[in-house]
């Protein structure tokens, strides 16, 4: 098991490392734009009143805040993903250690990420209300824990045949489909906001989030892979 959190923390940290890169380049010239439209609509006084207000300037937020932002939060991630592995391996078929890292990498990232995503998907500065920030986020995050859910009980689902995984992800589209049209909707984006600008901003934070978990599962699926190698090398020496 500790080694597997190594792994996963190890793995972690290089997915950090390349959505942090991901992001830079495609992300944060959205943010750019949204940040100076966002300007050009504040008064001069309001302008002035928030950059003084704020504890760190916007070169050290989109370079060395953005590296640790992302490197940390790929660090915790791939942890968690080692323990998910280890409590999966052996319990969603007869799957190798790398198939299975693969499997429950891809069911995490929909279930996680890109469910979550599609229902309540990120806007760019100048988009939203403060006032509504807290319904946002609770009702993200409700979302995240229902697909999560439902993920769960889809795979027990799943391990009764080929026919059953398909009756559950089916079923599982349609409840978590379900569930979205349940909770309470935002439209906030003002009618002047740029239409490019939006979609960049919200492909770029999609990307930098399939690059952070792809990259973390093909590095922890390799690790697996290497280890596994070694152990067999091993017992076949013995032998």
């Amino acid at each position: 098991m500790r080694s597997l959190l190594v792994w996963g923390l190890l793995a972690g940290l290089l997915g950090g490392a390349l959505a942090f890169g991901f992001a830079s380049v495609f992300g944060e010239p959205s943010v750019e734009v949204a940040i100076t439209l966002e300007d050009e609509h504040a008064s001069a006084e309001e302008h002035d009143h928030a950059a003084a207000d704020e504890p760190v300037s916007r070169d050290v937020q989109r370079t060395v805040g953005l590296a640790i932002a992302t490197c940390a939060f790929g660090t915790a991630l791939g942890g968690v993903l080692a323990l998910a592995f280890a409590f999966s391996y052996g319990r969603i078929g007869p799957l190798s250690p790398r198939a299975t890292a693969f499997t429950v990498t891809a069911i995490g990232f929909v279930a996680i990420e890109l469910v979550p995503y599609v229902t309540y998907p990120p806007n760019p500065p100048a988009v939203g209300h403060a006032e509504t920030i807290g319904d946002r986020t609770a009702a993200y995050f409700g979302m995240m824990a229902i697909s999560v859910i439902l993920a769960i009980v889809a795979v027990n689902l799943a391990r009764r045949g080929w026919l059953a995984a398909v009756g559950a992800g089916l079923a599982y589209v349609v409840a978590v489909s379900v569930a979205g049209a349940l909770l309470p909707a935002f439209h906030e984006v003002p009618a002047d906001f740029p239409a490019q600008t939006l979609w960049e901003f919200r492909l770029a934070s999609l990307g930098t989030q399939a690059v952070l978990w792809a990259a973390i599962g093909i590095a922890f699926a390799a690790l697996l892979q290497r280890a596994t190698n070694r152990a067999t090398a091993v017992g076949a020496a013995a032998g």
